[in-house]
């Protein structure tokens, strides 16, 4: 059971009422940048978590080719 039309139409209504037209391009400006900010961080992280693994694999690898001689 979707949203129908006269619905959505109500929501936003509504949403003008309460914040006003010239409050809601600010603030999907505002959410629009929240994400942008929440998807770089998480990009961030998994550049962090990688880098001690790829450490690892290279220190193992030096260690490898100098018993093995």
């Amino acid at each position: 059971m979707g949203l129908g039309a006269m619905e959505i139409g109500l929501i936003l209504a509504i949403v003008v009422i309460l914040f006003g037209a010239k409050k809601i391009p600010d603030l999907a400006k505002g959410m629009g940048l929240g994400i942008k900010n929440f998807k770089k961080a998480l990009k961030e992280d998994e550049q962090e978590e990688a880098k001690p693994i790829e450490q690892n694999v290279e220190q193992n690898t030096v260690k490898n080719a100098t018993n093995d001689k």
